[in-house]
């Protein structure tokens, strides 16, 4: 009979493995891997990723991550870029008597040079770069326990091959690059790639198939993910049933099935947005029964927003404040496609652009809010472009008992991640490319080149140029979310989650 472990005195230590690349690119494959000193309690002299306990004043795994990353190697954000989240699993290991649950992610070196700058501290004795390949193949090597595991499921491209990496790659890059697109076609795209990745794969395989799924749902654009992943827990569900059905009585072949489930037509949207609308009308007649005008606050530039605009303004004359949204000015963008609409209505409608340093006046005596958004959190929190927070918060503090704060939302956009996920903070030069403009005045052009020059000196000032696009609005400051199933309510929205926990434990669970 097999020996019994009593797990009842097992230490179960939740921790992070953060593997660490030399540069990014098809034919780089090079890994930092570090060699366990003597010193520490465990695996010693063991080849590792930077690891450590995740504590419980650890906001998230990531930042558990990133302050291991810093006290063993020395490195910050100025010297990584985090690129991927690996699922975390468990496993249990009899000869320390310990329950590991491991949370796996991919970082890499900004530049080649900031290698210079790791300098590991006493929990290691040595590293070097390895073959990611060969971590994950040789059995031979010396590393901590499930090592290979740990880095496969951020390096995808050991078990994806060199057909189908390629393809994820190229489409986890369009979804982190794209600013101008909104949730819904950032979650065609997903979809696309799922389908292209598919295709190429020479046997269908429902393991690869959900990994780069997984991929496509965490770590393509987290700030929007929601859409992309509640669209993709539907098809990979429908794939997984697919492929575990007889298909002995079935005149199509699977492939043929799935790559049909995946097909661009496959994902419509007008249908939501028309749903949303007809809620938004609702809203609009239960609150505002008798107005044959309308005042508007909102920012960005949403195709729910401008659908919703394009649809009301034959039936009220809209006076429309819009934030202009630095750096992408995006409520430029949207104030000139209303043009069309408005002029075609009509009506004396107003369009009105305020430099983002204006909610204050923006705001004054509105009769809404009216924002979009990118994820709403289990407790109705919503994440919306930046400048979202000060609007309401100003117009509420003007007009408390009169403007109302209203969200756009279908319900693809539910998240079952709270708001303290880590922030997009995207590339700087959005915001100072401005600054450099010819209409600027000599004073701000150089002010804005000894700016970008600090930033690349050594010396006892730190210059950062900040770009971060979305901001969590509290639910609290709330007053409905319009959805493509009508007007939803914070316990509403904890049921939604609870059901996405359920399909995504359907699909990745057991992996």
């Amino acid at each position: 009979m097999a020996a019994t472990h009593n797990t009842d005195q097992w230490q179960k230590r939740s921790v992070v493995s953060s593997f660490i690349f030399k540069s990014y690119g098809l034919k780089s494959k090079r890994v930092a891997l570090f060699k366990r000193s003597d010193k520490v309690s465990t695996y010693k002299h063991h080849l590792a990723p930077i690891s450590g306990s995740i504590d419980p004043t650890d906001p998230s795994p990531v930042s558990a991550a990133w302050r291991e990353i810093l006290e063993e190697t020395t490195l910050t954000p100025s010297n990584l870029i985090l690129l991927r989240r690996g699922k975390s699993y468990t496993f249990r290991d009899p000869s320390v008597k310990r329950e590991w649950t491991i949370y796996p992610f991919m970082f890499c070196l900004r530049c080649a040079e900031d290698a210079h700058s790791i300098s590991i501290d006493w929990e290691h004795e040595s590293w070097d770069w390895y073959d990611a390949n060969n971590v994950i193949t040789d059995p031979a090597l010396k590393g901590v326990p499930k090592l290979a595991e740990s880095l496969r499921r951020v390096y995808f491209e050991t078990d994806l091959g060199p057909q189908a990496s390629p393809i994820l790659n190229d489409g986890l890059t369009k979804l982190a690059t794209d600013h101008e697109s909104g949730a819904r076609e950032l979650a065609a795209v997903a979809v696309n790639t799922l389908h292209e990745v598919t295709a190429s794969l020479e046997v269908l395989n429902w393991n690869l198939i959900r990994l780069a799924g997984w991929h496509l749902c965490k770590n393509g654009r987290p700030s929007m993910g929601a859409a992309i992943t509640s669209v993709l827990l539907t098809r990979l569900s429908e794939i997984k049933g697919i492929l575990d059905a007889d298909h002995t009585t079935s005149m199509d072949h699977p492939r043929t099935r799935i790559l049909s489930l995946l097909s661009p037509q496959a994902l419509s949207t007008t249908q939501a947005l028309s749903d949303i609308t007809s809620s938004f009308v609702s809203y609009l007649d239960t609150y505002f029964p008798k107005a044959s005008s309308l005042s508007i606050l909102t920012l960005s530039s949403s195709s729910t927003i401008l659908a919703i605009l394009t649809s009301i303004a034959s039936r009220y004359t809209i006076d429309l404040r819009v934030l202009e949204s630095r750096p992408l000015f995006e409520g430029v963008s949207l104030s000139s496609s209303l043009l069309g609409p408005f002029t075609a209505s009509r009506k004396p409608h107003k369009i009105t652009i305020y430099p983002d340093t204006s909610p204050s006046f923006a705001s004054a005596a509105v009769d809404m809010v009216l924002i979009g958004s990118d994820r709403v959190s289990p407790t109705g929190a919503v994440l919306n472009k930046t400048g979202s927070l000060p609007a309401i918060l100003t117009a509420k503090h003007l007009t408390p008992t009169t403007t109302k704060t209203v969200v756009l939302t279908d319900t693809a956009k539910i998240s079952q991640s709270n708001e303290l996920d880590e922030v997009e903070n995207n590339d700087p030069s959005q915001v100072f490319r401005s600054w450099q403009s010819a209409l600027n005045t000599e004073r701000v052009r150089k002010g804005t080149e000894d700016l970008l020059q600090k930033q690349t000196l050594a010396g006892n000032v730190q210059v950062e140029i900040i770009n971060i696009f979305f901001e969590w609005v509290s639910g609290d400051l709330i007053d409905a979310y319009i959805t493509e199933k009508g007007q939803w309510t914070v316990t509403d929205i904890a049921q939604r989650v609870e059901d996405l926990i359920k399909e995504e434990e359907q699909v990745f669970g057991d992996w």
